[in-house]
């Protein structure tokens, strides 16, 4: 169990690892075709299209991580007056909603991924992209945020801490 739980963590950071490499790529890219054009030269169609599926994976890359660290947004307002008891029932059933949501989402995406794959699907713009490499994220993603929601469901932990500005 122990080597699961840290496959499962190791896998969790590597994909928010990823993301912010991705986001380094982003920075970098912007800065080159700026400079590129600023020379009076054309930048590659490359640099377009993979900052933009850069935007499109590190979101979805980095969003379970983003869970299992409570980095996600969330109005304090109400959170922050409610007595323990009436919070831990709130943030549960939050928690229990999100798990519903993302199995949903990650259903529907693996069903996107079987749709691309049937009917070889590709993007193409720039290049000649198979399309279920951008969209095999879906399932994976949402599976795991599931799982992470799930922690605050059952879990000792819960979602919100209820205080104001905690994470300020």
């Amino acid at each position: 169990m122990r080597y699961a739980q840290r496959g499962y963590l190791l896998l969790l950071n590597g994909m928010a690892l990823l993301a912010a490499i991705m986001l380094v790529w982003l920075m970098v890219a912007v800065v080159l075709s700026v400079v590129i054009r600023n020379l009076g030269l054309q930048p590659s169609a490359w640099f377009f299209l993979s900052t933009e599926y850069a935007m499109f994976y590190l979101t979805l890359l980095g969003a379970p991580w983003l869970v299992r660290q409570k980095g996600h947004v969330h109005i304090e307002l109400l959170t922050s007056i409610l007595p323990p008891p009436a919070l831990n029932i709130l943030s549960r059933g939050v928690s229990l909603l999100c798990v519903v949501v993302c199995a949903v989402l990650a259903w529907k995406g693996l069903d996107l991924v079987l749709l691309n794959i049937e009917r070889n699907d590709y993007d193409v713009r720039a290049f000649f992209v198979p399309k279920w490499m951008l969209t095999i994220v879906f399932p994976i993603s949402f599976t795991l945020m599931a799982i992470e929601f799930g922690r605050f469901v059952v879990g000792r932990d819960i979602l919100h801490s209820g205080e104001a500005g905690i994470k300020e």
